[in-house]
């Protein structure tokens, strides 16, 4: 790779490759930790946190084997200002799930769907207003209606 190529062509480097499986291995051990809190159950009668578990130790297991590839990889891209539009959406979905638990899924999923519609996607107004509320119906009807998921809601 020669030093003419643009900055966003570039690999990100080791370190990057480090820090981004160092941040799968703490994801998967949060969630392994949270679904714990769960209760595991058995094989023959999993509970609410067996699979939780198990996708997170997976994924922990997964962020091991890319910081020991770290050295050897080197299609990682570096960040570059479309970055922020993944953290934007990391940082609204935290959001959302905080105010979940507050105030029901209505109005965060609306807000949700609305910001990604709007400012993530790039949507017009009315796409995003009136997607949005569409998205949080549709929900509402598949989860809370149909398959009696016990989400908080307001109605």
């Amino acid at each position: 790779m020669s030093d003419a190529e643009p900055e966003h062509r570039r690999p990100a480097g080791m370190a990057a490759n480090v820090v981004v499986a160092l941040a799968v291995v703490v994801v998967g051990i949060c969630g392994a930790v949270g679904s714990w809190s769960l209760g595991l159950g058995s094989a023959a009668e999993p509970a609410a946190g067996t699979w939780p578990f198990l996708v997170s130790v997976v994924l922990a297991v997964l962020g091991v084997v890319l910081g020991l590839l770290a050295r050897r990889t080197n299609d990682a891209e570096r960040m570059s200002p479309a970055s922020w539009t993944v953290l934007a959406g990391i940082a609204t979905m935290a959001g959302f799930a905080a105010a979940i638990t507050v105030i029901g899924f209505e109005i965060p999923a609306a807000l949700l769907a609305f910001a990604w519609l709007r400012f993530l996607g790039r949507e017009s107004w009315s796409m995003s207003v009136f997607g949005g509320l569409g998205i949080v119906v549709a929900f509402y009807v598949v989860f809370v209606g149909l398959l009696k998921v016990p989400v908080p809601h307001l109605f």
